[in-house]
C-alpha cells in the first residue's frame, strides 16, 4: 500500500467534532455529565480512564451508535442529528475491541465498504492494503477462521479505512495481542493518521500508549477529570 495512492485525501486541518456539557443517562443512572470537547480534523485523541467510568459510551455517541441524553454535539459544523445515520457513519468509523470479522473469507470483509456504497469492489486497492499489512493477497481469499488474532484485527482495520473515513473511532483494538501484533497495529494507525489524515480516537487501558498519547482526555465517573484534556 502506498500512502498517496490508497487514500485520495490529504490531511485534513479544520475543527471537526465539537461536544458542549454532553451527557448520557439510563434510568436513573448518569453515565455521562456534561462533557465540554473541540477536536481537529487529523488530532489523534487518546481517552483514558478507569472501566465503566464512559470512555465506551462516549465513543458509542461520537459514532452515533448511542444517543446523547443531554447537550449538542456537532460534526463539520453542523448537528449529529441533521445527518443521515449511514451517511455519517461512512465518515465516522468504528472499531469495536474485539475484531469481528463476518461471511467466509477476507474478501467478504473486505468489499462491504463497497457493497453497502453500491460500489465495485476495487480488488487491487484490497491486495495492496494486505501486503502493506504484512499478509499476502493470496490471502484475499483466506478464511477468516484460519487467521490469527492479530491478521484478523488487520483486516479488521482495513475494512474500517477501505473506503476512506474522516474519523476512525478504535475501542481498546490491541486488547489481546501480543508486544510484536500490539506494535504493529500501532503503526498502522499512526500511519493512517500522519501520512493519511485520518482523525484517530482511540480508547485504552495500556499504560504505555497513554504515557505515548499525543493528547490525552482522561475520563471517570462521566466526567473529564480536571486536567484530564492536554
Amino acid at each position: 500500500m502506498v500512502c498517496n495512492d490508497f487514500y485520495a485525501e490529504g490531511a485534513l486541518t479544520v475543527s471537526l467534532l465539537t461536544l458542549k456539557n454532553v451527557g448520557y443517562q439510563v434510568g436513573q443512572q448518569q453515565i455521562l455529565r456534561d462533557i465540554s470537547l473541540n477536536i481537529d480534523a487529523g488530532e489523534w485523541v487518546t481517552f483514558a480512564g478507569p472501566s465503566g467510568g464512559g470512555k465506551s459510551t462516549l465513543a458509542r455517541i461520537i459514532a452515533s451508535l448511542l444517543s446523547r441524553t443531554s447537550g449538542e454535539l456537532t460534526f463539520d459544523g453542523q448537528p449529529i442529528d441533521s445527518y443521515d445515520p449511514i451517511a455519517y457513519r461512512r465518515r465516522v468509523s468504528y472499531s469495536f475491541q474485539q475484531p469481528t470479522l463476518f461471511g467466509e473469507t477476507v474478501r467478504d470483509n473486505l468489499a462491504f465498504p463497497y457493497q453497502i456504497r453500491q460500489l465495485p469492489f476495487d480488488s487491487q486497492r484490497a491486495i495492496t492494503a494486505l501486503e502493506y499489512v504484512g499478509l499476502a493477497g493470496a490471502d484475499l481469499d483466506k478464511a477468516v477462521i484460519d487467521l490469527s488474532g492479530g491478521q484478523r484485527q488487520r483486516v479488521a482495520l482495513l475494512r474500517n479505512v477501505m473506503i476512506y473515513p474522516e474519523v476512525l473511532i478504535l475501542d481498546e483494538v490491541t486488547a489481546g495481542l501480543d508486544a510484536e501484533n500490539k506494535a504493529f497495529v500501532w503503526s498502522l494507525i499512526d500511519h493512517f493518521n500522519q501520512d493519511d489524515g485520518i482523525t484517530i480516537l482511540t480508547i485504552t487501558h495500556d499504560q504505555s500508549e497513554i504515557t505515548a498519547a499525543k493528547r490525552l482526555v482522561t475520563i471517570v465517573d462521566g466526567q473529564i477529570v480536571p486536567g484530564g484534556a492536554s
